[in-house]
């Protein structure tokens, strides 16, 4: 459906070649505020037409949002976003969220060749002096922003988010580990006999079989990376749930999914499935299905859960505390002695803010102000928070930030205790530097909700030395050859869900890893890894000879 999906936006879209909006007449309310037509995802409890932080950015740029909204289920998300494209129905602007429905480098080449991208360099030096020093100032953050061509088609957000660095993390069941007399686990073997442990011997003591050893939701899952880590380096990629497909090997661009490694890696998350050690619902329920997993009612049956956090599937603050009782788990050493992490930095691969040959001139100008404003300190602590005084405050006397070398700035409150559709939160994230995140005052009690952040912080400590960042492809700064942006585009997609496809086959068992491995090595050529490989080998040869 996703190849499908993006094939027909190349099509489609591909007769376009003009991104002058010269002739677009702006569309204006009743009370004179511009209108734009805005795509953005938006969870159950958020409607973007009340929400708090939409009145204040309505008021202050005068800006009245038509919205067109999609659920936080990447699939679903992104296939809205593409079928808007392909019908030529598409938005003024779209406002997206990383993890969920971000453009990726080869579909924003792509938008920007057709036409539908409108540059924003001049938006920016013209309207955004915020936007201007963040990327004047960050080599990285202008590498990512400027394709080959020297336009700035669409912006990624930039999140110095030092947990979301590395987030191939596992979360086990302390209390249980502590009931059965168990060591947090080290090894791969360590692993497979607590989750035997927590499978048999009913650690939550209500005498029945309920206890789930592992379990994750696709969206969210950090199961195989975890996992494979402990056999070969599994690349973090976009941070919208789509791995990347390839390293480095010195200066050569490689791909760990064909190694022997892998194949290793494979078949001992195969072993933990047909032992039901792994929850087959893993790899096919949505995030609230997980999330009600997690808080069942009846009993705690989650015994370790591979996420970036824990609030992804247990309600933080629950009243008999069972979000209390999970911990991190170090990364696992394997059979060869390899313990490696994720390593995802820059957090924030996608591009989340595009304008279209659809908005006016003056929607442009309305639109960039905005994001402008949402650069600022003031404008961070709004968007992702709310209003002062609901959202958060200012700290006091004996408040700690969460760098404890540091003065805070401002304090989150709980959103136990803050109203709901109160911010914009994931939205607003575009200038959140480690200077603004290090400043929130954080409790000392990293157990309480309020001090998720300082549990987070610490948390990551244990994998922080694990990623071999010698094999990281820095995927963020290289643009590929815009010729071949429609090439690159088509063959990612192919070769995410054909490696997707035959890992979960393997890992099920609905396909013989032994019997089947050498057709699905070759498979992977005849999908277009060869060529992959040479285009991404073309692009990262030219960013270090030092020109897009």
């Amino acid at each position: 459906m996703a190849a499908l999906a993006v094939a027909i936006v190349l099509a489609a879209v591909g007769c376009s070649s003009n991104n002058s909006t010269d002739g677009v007449k702006a569309e204006t309310s009743a009370d004179g505020k511009v209108i734009i037509d805005t795509f953005t995802p938006a969870d159950p409890n958020t409607n973007m037409d009340t929400n708090a932080v939409t009145k204040i950015m309505s008021d202050k740029f005068k800006i009245q949002f038509r919205w067109q909204t999609t659920t936080f289920d990447s699939g679903p998300a992104k296939e809205k976003r593409q079928i808007s494209l392909a019908s030529g129905d598409y938005p003024d602007l779209f406002f997206l969220i990383p993890w969920i429905d971000a453009f990726t480098q080869a579909e924003v080449l792509k938008l920007g060749q057709q036409g539908v991208a409108v540059p924003l360099e001049q938006l920016i030096k013209d309207n955004a002096p915020n936007i201007q020093k963040a990327l004047d100032s960050n080599k990285t953050y202008k590498e990512m922003s400027t394709a080959p061509d020297g336009h700035i088609y669409a912006l990624p957000q930039w999140a110095d988010c030092y947990h979301c660095t590395y987030p191939d993390k596992l979360w086990i069941n302390s209390t249980w580990l502590k009931k059965l007399g168990l060591q947090v686990p080290k090894t791969t073997e360590d692993l497979r006999n607590v989750l035997r442990a927590f499978k048999t011997k009913d650690p939550n003591g209500n005498g029945k079989a309920d206890e789930i050893p592992m379990t994750t939701d696709p969206q969210d899952s950090s199961l195989i990376a975890y996992l494979m880590n402990a056999f070969a380096y599994d690349p973090v990629g976009a941070n919208n749930g789509v791995r990347s497909l390839i390293t480095l090997n010195g200066d050569k661009v490689v791909t760990p999914v064909n190694s022997p490694q892998w194949k290793e890696g494979l078949k001992y998350i195969n072993s933990l499935y047909k032992e039901g050690l792994i929850d087959q619902a893993a790899f096919t329920q949505n995030a609230a299905a997980l999330q009600a997993q997690g808080n069942n009612p009846k009993a705690i049956t989650l015994g370790s859960v591979p996420v970036l956090w824990p609030g992804i599937f247990v309600q933080l603050g629950s009243k008999d505390g069972r979000d209390k009782q999970y911990d991190s788990v170090p990364p696992l050493t394997g059979p060869e002695g390899k313990s490696y992490t994720g390593y995802n930095n820059p957090t924030s691969t996608g591009y989340t803010f595009m304008l279209t040959n659809k908005s006016s001139k003056e929607a442009q100008v309305a639109a960039i102000k905005m994001l402008d404003y949402i650069y600022t300190d003031e404008g961070q602590r709004i968007g992702n928070m709310g209003p002062e005084g609901v959202g958060w405050t200012k700290p006091g006397p004996t408040d700690v930030a969460l760098d404890q070398s540091v003065k805070p700035q401002y304090k989150p409150k709980p959103s136990a205790t803050t109203p709901k559709n109160l911010s914009w939160g994931a939205l607003a994230q575009y200038n959140n530097t480690l200077a603004f995140r290090n400043a929130q005052a954080v409790p000392t009690d990293i157990y309480s909700e309020a001090g998720l952040e300082r549990r987070l912080f610490d948390a990551t400590k244990q994998y922080d030395g694990h990623a071999d960042k010698a094999q990281v492809f820095p995927a963020t700064s290289v643009w590929p050859d815009p010729s071949l942006s429609s090439e690159l585009a088509t063959l990612q997609t192919n070769l995410n869900s054909y490696v997707t496809q035959n890992q979960l086959a393997f890992i099920t068992g609905s396909k013989n890893i032994d019997t089947g491995w050498d057709a699905y090595v070759k498979g992977l050529d005849s999908t277009g890894m060869t060529r992959y490989l040479q285009i991404q080998q073309q692009a990262y040869d030219k960013y270090k000879s030092g020109s897009k």
